[in-house]
């Protein structure tokens, strides 16, 4: 029988970034490079490994085996949305709330601020590998953190968090499919990115870890 308090224990800390993972040959937008992304996804280890020694520490759970799948996804896109402009200063957070894209180029829109926008980059943190959605199809850049992680289901044995890639391309709005809903349907509207879209955003991979994580990309419909 495997020690899951000791599986635990070394699960509460992310496993490190990979330096040599990162694409040179990746092409990002508005100044943003690899370096800046090492940087912001570096922190959100630190980040997400003292909160979760801390909820060790009483016991507790690790924040992404107690939070909804949908949630946990939120605060890791938000993390990277909110303190990319912190280490790339030719972009912003978009201060509009639930503005579109996440991150503006400086300069481009009045005080960083802007309901729908096609110049910016989208973000998503995702444990899946392929088929990532929103909520409309759009023209965007759109930059995708994979990662694979627990979640909620006591049945898994515990492991670390791990980014896993990070990919991202210009898409237009036939890079998506859009699924709406009936007149009494209260499923979330969303759109999913399709193989056109898939293939754009792999042909410009950022960054990509040496493991194999079979655990990655099989994630239920609510990870998005």
């Amino acid at each position: 029988m495997p020690d899951l308090e000791a599986l635990e224990m070394v699960a509460c800390q992310p496993a490190t970034i990979e330096p040599m993972a990162y694409n040179p040959a990746s092409i990002l937008p508005y100044g943003l490079t690899t370096e800046h992304l090492r940087l912001v996804m570096s922190d959100f280890l630190d980040f997400l490994g003292f909160f979760n020694l801390q909820l060790h520490t009483k016991g507790l759970k690790r924040l992404e085996t107690m939070m909804m799948q949908a949630n946990f996804s939120s605060i890791a896109s938000e993390y990277m949305k909110g303190n990319l402009p912190h280490y790339c200063k030719t972009v912003v957070t978009n201060r509009h709330h639930n503005g579109h894209p996440d991150l503006l180029p400086v300069g481009i829109y009045s005080g960083g601020d802007v309901e729908h926008g096609v110049e910016g980059i989208e973000i998503k943190a995702s444990r899946r590998a392929s088929g990532w959605q929103g909520h409309n199809p759009e023209d965007c850049w759109l930059m995708v953190f994979v990662y694979s992680s627990n979640t909620p289901d006591e049945s898994e044995l515990p492991r670390p968090f791990r980014f896993l890639s990070v990919v991202g391309a210009r898409l237009t709005q036939a890079d998506w499919s859009f699924s709406g809903r009936g007149e009494r349907s209260r499923r979330t509207i969303t759109a999913s990115v399709i193989k056109s879209g898939y293939e754009k955003m792999l042909a410009n991979w950022i960054y990509r870890s040496a493991v194999v994580d079979n655990q990655a990309g099989v994630a239920p419909q609510d990870d998005e």
